[in-house]
């Protein structure tokens, strides 16, 4: 089967609270998609609602699951916690031969993909996880930092978060915990027991943020080669505990008033220190926006066989591509 005669994209994950979101802006933006989730019920009411079709289906079987993905070019996960969803839908997409995006932020879900490129590439697909606000702005500012000195050989990276979570948000972090401490020290992942806040200026004085171990241990690995990297994150709210009674997520009032940053603190071999810091919309309007622009590009053509990050998929310009972003040289 040729490509002109497949369906698009499928949008695994549809019915949560962000996969509402990317879907609004997948039908707003005139992709050819369908979405999909293990809930029929709701299912059949947002494709009524958007006037697109709707797949029922979980994951536990594998020929099934590989089944419903092989009428389409893409899939999109964005059915979290990513734990329980990304190795079967990646696994399927391979041997499908679709290409697979999602809008993780699991450290987990990154080794994953990692892990599968090498099969990915002999099926001819692409695998980009963390197509959201984690990675996307992160990956890009320390691609655009580490441009900006000879020879760059260390990366800190600092995110800070405004505004509420969704209750998916707040499963997908339930074993982060798990990992603290993680880093890439000498090319190599090794966990430190002495990890502790770390003070950053984005802008609004020094600030301190703790370590976590995030995507871009891997994707700043990938991107720039750099061969030592820790990341550390700072939340203007409080983060919900696993469990908490929550609502589905922000209010729309609360996605367009709130910015997030992401700080690149890249050390050059003499040791000289360079800083760029990329402002955004909020997490879920960042995703939102930027997971619909990953499909967009994927379906054009622009894809790469194997793992990739966003930056090495899409161009260093993709995440500042979204609306009302913008990289700021410190």
């Amino acid at each position: 089967m040729t490509s002109t005669e497949l369906p698009a994209l499928l949008i695994y994950g549809a019915t949560g609270y962000t996969g509402q979101l990317i879907a609004e802006e997948a039908s707003r933006a005139g992709l050819d998609f369908a979405v999909a989730g293990r809930d029929r019920t709701k299912v059949e009411k947002l494709a009524n609602q958007l006037g697109v079709p709707g797949r029922t289906f979980a994951l536990d079987d594998p020929s099934t699951v590989q089944k419903e993905l092989q009428d389409f070019q893409v899939v999109l996960n964005v059915a979290g916690p990513f734990s329980q969803t990304a190795e079967r839908l990646i696994d399927a997409a391979i041997a499908a031969g679709v290409h697979y995006l999602d809008t993780t932020a699991e450290y987990a879900i990154f080794a994953l993909a990692e892990e599968r490129s090498a099969a990915a590439a002999e099926a001819g697909v692409m695998l980009v996880p963390g197509v959201g606000w984690d990675v996307v702005p992160s990956d890009a500012v320390a691609v655009h930092a580490a441009g900006r000195t000879p020879r760059p050989v260390g990366l800190r990276v600092a995110l800070k978060v405004t505004g509420g979570f969704s209750r998916g948000s707040v499963s997908s972090a339930a074993g982060i915990a798990d990992l603290i401490g993680l880093v890439r020290s000498d090319g190599e992942l090794v966990r430190r027991a002495d990890a502790a806040p770390v003070g950053f200026d984005l802008g609004a004085g020094i600030e301190d943020y703790v370590p976590v171990p995030m995507g871009d241990l891997i994707t700043a690995w990938h991107s720039v080669g750099l061969r030592d990297i820790e990341v550390f994150m700072r939340s203007e709210g409080a983060i919900p505990t696993p469990g908490e009674e929550l609502p589905d997520g922000p209010t729309a009032a609360e996605r367009n008033e709130g910015r997030y940053w992401a700080l690149a603190e890249v050390t050059d071999a003499d040791g000289s220190v360079v800083r760029s810091v990329i402002e955004t919309p909020t997490g879920y309007t960042y995703t939102q926006l930027s997971a619909v622009a990953a499909a967009r590009n994927v379906l054009a053509g622009q894809h790469s066989a194997g793992f990739q990050t966003p930056s090495s998929a899409f161009g260093p310009d993709f995440a500042v591509s979204i609306s009302d972003t913008h990289i700021t040289d410190l």
